[in-house]
């Protein structure tokens, strides 16, 4: 039997593609109901939820909160992107992409809107002078990397992570294609860990942040459940800096926040205040 799939001449959106989250795909922007965010009395105001994405930007908010900068307390609000929450108008206003995480500065008048993750971390690593050097040459390189993960994840994602956990179907293909693609980031980022502590040198950046939550969770078998598929253990400078990372107490706060699955004790579906990890398990 010959499943060759022939593409149409002109595409039309049919609703039937199956396999996790369909039902919240759309070939259109904006929002599809009126609904208000919740605001709270911190100075930034984060709508998010724990995926890879979202973490980079609590986990930044942690470490700033760690190094005593009060001027960096938050509130998050829980986004449930399968309910389709990132479709509200109060959401849509922040982030006209309709994808977590959306972050609002209330202490700038006017407030100021910030989206896309990579965009949040430089937003916040310049208005506090942390985690994103000021040497021309050093600067440079934590950017080189932070955009490195920018374009590559999407592979790691909506390739790899699509296809190998969320796909109605599993497709050779695409499985191999992605894989292939994922195992050559890895690679990228062993050779580039083999002389360093950190991805752009000895100094823990906005890079480390970001990429972190993507393949560092990927090789200690916390994302996809892929980590042997992967032949992880193999990427040995790889999985020495993940690990590094994941003693960070920030990091150990900031995977937590806007978490919504998993152990009941490792979830914080809204944070307002850091006595409200009391309430849960965080190691």
């Amino acid at each position: 039997m010959d499943n060759t799939y022939t593409p149409q001449k002109v595409w039309k959106y049919e609703n039937k593609n199956g396999g996790q989250f369909a039902n919240i795909n759309r070939p259109v922007s904006g929002a599809t109901h009126n609904k208000e965010l919740t605001v709270g009395k911190n100075p930034f105001q984060l709508y998010s939820l724990a995926t890879p994405n979202g973490v980079k930007v609590t986990v930044m908010l942690e470490e700033l909160l760690e190094l005593g900068i009060k001027e960096a307390e938050y509130d998050a609000y829980l986004i449930n992107i399968g309910e389709g929450d990132q479709f509200s108008s109060g959401f849509v206003e922040i982030n006209p992409n309709s994808k977590i995480p959306a972050l609002v500065d209330r202490s700038q008048v006017p407030h100021i809107r910030v989206f896309e993750s990579g965009s949040i971390l430089v937003y916040l690593a310049e208005k506090f002078n942390h985690f994103l050097p000021k040497e021309l040459s050093k600067r440079t390189e934590v950017l080189n990397w932070l955009f490195w993960q920018m374009g590559s994840a999407p592979y790691l994602g909506g390739g790899f992570g699509h296809f190998y956990s969320y796909a109605p179907e599993k497709i050779e293909y695409c499985i191999d294609r992605f894989t292939m693609e994922t195992k050559r980031q890895l690679d990228v980022l062993d050779k580039n860990l083999e002389n360093r502590t950190y991805l752009a040198g000895e100094e823990y950046s906005i890079a480390d942040i970001a990429v972190w939550p993507w393949y560092g969770a990927l090789v200690q078998g916390s994302l996809y459940d892929a980590a042997e598929f992967l032949d992880a253990s193999s990427y040995k400078n790889v999985l020495r800096w993940a690990d590094l990372i994941s003693k960070r107490e920030a990091v150990k706060r900031g995977r937590l926040v806007n978490k919504s699955w998993g152990s009941e004790d490792q979830q914080l579906k809204e944070r307002h205040h850091s006595s409200d990890f009391n309430s849960i398990k965080v190691e």
